[in-house]
């Protein structure tokens, strides 16, 4: 009975202990330099990971079902790209491989033409946010995404693109439709107001239909309606809205642009900061290029877009009309944000992607013949062509439906570089999840979309010193999350989602270039998303544990 009793004690002792003991961590990351998202000094440690989440940070030891060694390696929170177009992408493809490779775990999508609200199709079979994160979460992701509602797509599904004002119903239909969008997970509202329809929106629209974000605590982010000539009017404007809705307001991809208005970073960050000591909350982020990218069509004024690209290749058939566009090109004060203007010469502006049929040969079946001009710059082009460069565009235009990509190197060096420096500025690529293969490989498209955040560390930190390695991963990751109002990520904290990238400062750099993009960037070994490892010593897992990131405004969410 005696020795019963002690075998009986002796089993409820172990047991006890038993419970006591965490179970093994899921990932152990040992011998790790630890750069936490904070903008804090480094430290040497471990971090363990278990269910999704980080379970330790330091001293960490224990069981694990798996251990990496970072080798001296710094391991950063996951970083989140504030700025992306992968809206359409990533069902495509979820793996988002240009996006991972570069340690990118969470992309925020949605600037003006965003995915929702629209009318279903075959391809895109929903019509509002319910539908289309479920059909994200029915394919499954490699990355975490967030989506705002586009601006320019609300009014679309209202108005059209008609260039007027909307009625008091359409207001109310339009406002409704934000107010919906909030309620399904939008995380706030975007703009981009060098694009129709949205270029037709004034102030007292843009703030009406910003209010029932602000109401569901979203934020307003707004690729700005003018970054040039006029940027203190665009800067100005982006915080009348922020003001008069009471919306925190991020300005997308912050720069300066044209050759005259280089050098004026400086009196935008005086704009900014004094708005933000009258207590506006406005942040903004940028990508590490001295070109931008958009389409060819914004070298035209906005009144021939009405209709959309049906009727703009109209109007540039009729020689009258095409002579008018044409003198307002060449207009060196024009109303608009002209990005010929901005570039200054055709050989500023070199092209990325070209439609490959018209809307006339989409019924017979023919090539436009203009796909072979992708990579060369316009004047190159027209050249070869033999036709000066406008009737160049404007056929290429006509040719190819409106639809014509371009890279603009209109950003001066210095005040890139000046931007990068604020602390109120993030990284954000403004670029898609592509691949080197595969349907997503299309064009020669910006290098932004293969080498945002590797660039920042290897150039602009490692060679030329002009932010500090801490201070770098804060603006891809704690800053970025701070501007978001993002709570479970973007630093590396006991309790936070286990988004984690482990990097090489010495060697991580981007490849991709203007003229050869499809290169992944070197350096970074290892992507880990929600706790599951994505990138595995370079390679691709095939795992696809992103997530839905819900606004705070929505329905079934619990606060």
């Amino acid at each position: 009975m005696k020795h019963a009793f002690i075998a009986l004690a002796a089993s409820g002792l172990l047991a006890a202990l038993s419970a006591q003991q965490p179970r093994p961590f899921d990932l152990l990351i040992t011998n790790a330099r630890i750069v936490d998202g904070t903008g804090g000094p480094s430290v040497n440690g471990s971090v363990g990971v278990r269910d999704g989440r980080i379970a330790g940070v330091g001293r960490v030891t224990g069981a694990a079902t798996r251990t990496i060694d970072a080798h001296g390696f710094v391991l950063a929170p996951g970083f989140i790209d504030p700025h992306s177009h992968s809206d359409y992408a990533l069902l495509t493809d979820g793996n988002a491989e240009s996006k991972i490779r570069q340690g990118v775990t969470t992309e925020v999508i949605g600037e003006s033409g965003s995915a929702a609200p629209q009318k279903p199709s075959a391809s895109r079979p929903w019509s509002d946010f319910a539908g289309y994160f479920g059909a994200i979460e029915k394919s499954k992701v490699s990355v975490n995404l967030l989506s705002y509602v586009g601006l320019g797509q609300v009014r679309e599904q209202v108005m059209g693109n008609d260039d007027r004002d909307p009625t008091a119903d359409e207001l109310a239909k339009m406002t409704a439709l934000v107010a919906d969008a909030m309620r399904q997970g939008a995380y706030g509202v975007a703009t981009g107001l060098i694009y129709s329809p949205n270029a037709y929106a004034k102030l007292p629209e843009l703030v009406a239909l910003s209010k029932p974000a602000a109401a569901a605590g979203g934020i307003y982010v707004s690729h700005l309606r003018y970054d040039g000539d006029k940027l203190r009017e665009g800067l100005e404007e982006a915080i009348a809205i922020g003001e008069g809705a009471h919306i925190p307001v991020q300005v997308l991809h912050i720069k300066v642009t044209g050759a005259k208005n280089f050098g004026r970073m400086k009196e935008v960050i005086a704009i900014v900061e004094a708005a933000q000591k009258r207590g506006l909350e406005i942040s903004a982020n940028q990508y590490p290029y001295v070109a931008s990218s958009t389409g060819l069509i914004q070298t035209i004024p906005p009144w021939a877009h009405e209709g959309g690209n049906a009727k703009l290749v109209e109007r540039l058939k009729d020689p009258a009309t095409r002579a008018r566009i044409r003198k307002e090109m060449d207009d060196p004060n024009p109303t608009w944000e002209n990005r010929l203007l901005s570039a200054g010469t055709w050989h500023n502006v070199q092209i990325a992607s070209i439609s490959n049929r018209s809307i006339d040969s989409r019924r017979t079946g023919m090539d436009t013949g203009y796909k072979r001009f992708e990579g060369w710059r316009v004047d190159d082009a027209a050249k070869e062509m033999g036709k000066d460069p406008y009737d160049f565009v404007f056929e290429m235009l006509i040719a190819s439906g409106g639809s014509v990509g371009c890279v603009w190197f209109i950003i001066d060096e210095s005040d890139l570089k000046l931007a990068l420096e604020q602390p109120w500025v993030s990284i954000g690529s403004d670029g898609s999840a592509l691949a080197i293969s595969g349907p997503l490989r299309i064009g020669v498209p910006h290098p932004r979309n293969f080498g945002t955040f590797p660039r920042v560390l290897g150039k602009y930190v490692r060679e030329e010193r002009v932010i500090p390695l801490e201070q770098a991963v804060y603006k891809m990751s704690g800053l970025t999350a701070k501007q978001l109002h993002i709570a479970d990520r973007g630093t590396i904290k006991e309790g936070l989602a286990a988004d984690l990238v482990i990097f090489d400062p010495s060697t991580v750099a981007d490849r991709a270039t203007f003229t050869d993009p499809f290169q992944y960037p070197v350096g970074i070994p290892t992507v880990i998303v929600n706790g599951k490892v994505v990138l595995d010593n370079m390679r691709h897992t095939g795992e696809r544990p992103g997530v839905v990131i819900r606004g705070h405004g929505f329905a079934g969410a619990s606060h």
